[in-house]
């Protein structure tokens, strides 16, 4: 739960990837007790919007990387099992790979009981077929299962931000409300003020 002042508390509940919720404002006197304290809370307010759109660029950016890796591990994976299924007979397997983006290359590629992957940071392992299916295997599941979690929590952070906005705003009008009372009571006061009153 937040603090009084709309800061996140520590013990703040969370979605599964640990981002806190976002306070709801049902009453704004549970945040403000006076108009002094507007300002600090529209600032904090806005210092949690400003951090929950830091996490949605952040998921967003994530999200773009595995969507673009994801079709590649399923290619390196279908060929993988291609590969595998080759029987031990088979005749040399003839085909193009790409040297660069506009150039390739004809190759014969025999039956094979092996091939090398790439595992990132310009590194190049050996794996034996049945190990690299089972690598790949789970290197999908796993960027599946974090492109999921990115798209949960993309909608997850836009619905705390819009909550925080909405917050905003009824903290603001709460204090132009306050404002307009406080300028009503100002003028009644002065047409009841005896000293101003006119003499009978």
């Amino acid at each position: 739960m937040a603090t009084s002042k709309g800061e996140l508390s520590k013990d703040a509940p969370t979605n599964p990837r640990g981002i806190p919720f976002a306070p709801f404002v049902d009453k704004v006197e549970d945040y403000v007790t006076s108009r002094a304290e507007v300002e600090s809370t529209l600032r904090n307010f806005q210092e949690m919007i400003s951090k929950y759109q830091f996490m949605e660029v952040n998921n967003q950016r994530r999200a773009s990387g595995l969507r673009d890796k994801i079709p590649d591990i399923e290619k390196t994976l279908e060929m993988v099992r291609f590969l595998k299924r080759r029987k031990p007979d088979s005749d040399p397997l003839e085909t193009t790979f790409e040297l660069n983006d506009t150039l390739y290359a004809k190759a014969e590629v025999p039956r094979t009981e092996e091939v090398y992957l790439w595992l990132g940071a310009n590194v190049m392992l050996s794996y034996p077929i049945p190990e690299a299916e089972s690598l790949l295997e789970s290197r999908l599941t796993t960027a599946q299962t974090s492109l999921t979690n990115c798209e949960e929590d993309l909608d997850f952070l836009r619905e705390q931000i819009t909550t925080m906005e909405v917050a905003t705003a009824r903290v603001y009008n709460w204090d132009v409300m306050q404002r307009r009372k406080e300028n009503a009571e100002g003028k009644d006061s002065k047409e009841i003020d005896p000293e101003k009153a006119p003499n009978g």
